[in-house]
């Protein structure tokens, strides 16, 4: 089904004080067990652990691991076990950040309301320290036990493929390629997919592997994955274009000035926000075999599509 389709039907999502507890309660424990995994800020190099840590710790909502644990729990599995492959998740994607902002990047200053790793800890160190947090990722999901179905190596295999030249980092070369040139749709679809989606959609199906969940069930997740993963790049896209600077956390207008491919530039504000609430619906409907089991994963859906940070 292309992204233009007409189709259109709502799910049913958590009350949003319901979603707010569960996000804080979640939220609460990857930190938790983020700061177990780490090394402590004081060990040697302790310039490193710091730098490590300050991107890490500083503030981010925590939505890829929380979609991890909320895909095991959809499947009938624990916290406790999807926990080490949440938390690789999560540094991979900080990782990604730190050099996404650097000067040979997007060269941003801020970041979730601070600043920038390479401001703070200069380019050398910040290139290092998003080095150190893509391999400590792999040792925090070596830490997982791998579940009947799905061996560590499986889940080992998957985070290297959702992160490495064929994904997550053919978006980003694809991203910085695209730069002040005439971009497509389809173009503009194959950076989003590799560059977001990939990786969240990896982490709902590490959860659910976490879980030994079955066949169809790894179908469905994968569905839902790749279409809120896309889903919320065209928000960024737009919240880009509308937000300012001090409500993103981030410098606003980045995409616009660097003549970066968005959907808004592409097909237009409007168009955009029915995109992604066409993505989003699609990813309710490729719950439904769940029969409400998935409803942290339903709200979670709905809050990135009405995020607006």
């Amino acid at each position: 089904m292309s992204v233009g389709s007409n189709s259109v039907r709502m799910a049913r999502p958590a009350p949003p004080k319901e979603l707010q507890a569960y996000l804080d309660d979640r939220t609460a424990a990857i930190n938790h067990a983020l700061d177990h995994f780490l090394p402590p800020a004081r060990t040697k190099p302790a310039t490193i652990h710091q730098a490590m840590r300050y991107s890490l710790f500083a503030g981010g909502k925590r939505i890829r691991p929380a979609l991890c644990l909320a895909a095991a729990e959809a499947c009938g599995g624990s916290q406790d076990t999807a926990m080490p492959l949440a938390c690789a998740i999560e540094c991979i994607h900080t990782y990604s950040l730190i050099h996404d902002d650097l000067p040979a990047m997007d060269d941003d200053d801020y970041r979730r309301g601070k600043l920038t790793n390479h401001k703070v800890f200069g380019e050398g160190i910040a290139i290092l320290a998003g080095d150190a947090l893509l391999t400590e990722a792999f040792d925090i999901a070596a830490q997982s036990q791998g579940s009947p179905g799905y061996s560590q190596q499986t889940m080992l295999r998957e985070l290297t493929k959702a992160a490495g030249s064929s994904q997550l980092i053919a978006g980003q070369v694809a991203d910085l390629e695209g730069e002040g040139k005439s971009v497509s749709a389809r173009q503009l679809k194959y950076i989003h997919e590799r560059k977001t989606s990939a990786l969240l959609c990896c982490a709902v199906r590490l959860g659910g592997m976490s879980a030994d969940c079955t066949a169809g069930q790894l179908a469905a997740l994968t569905s839902f994955g790749y279409n809120v993963g896309l889903a919320f790049q065209v928000i960024d896209d737009i919240l880009d274009l509308t937000q300012t600077s001090a409500r993103l956390g981030k410098t606003a207008g980045k995409d616009r000035a660097a003549k970066k491919a968005t959907y808004p530039a592409i097909v237009g504000l409007d168009h955009s926000r029915r995109i992604a609430r066409r993505l989003t619906n699609r990813a309710y409907e490729a719950l439904v075999g769940f029969k409400g089991k998935a409803a942290a994963l339903e709200a979670l859906a709905r809050y990135l599509l009405e995020r607006d940070r």
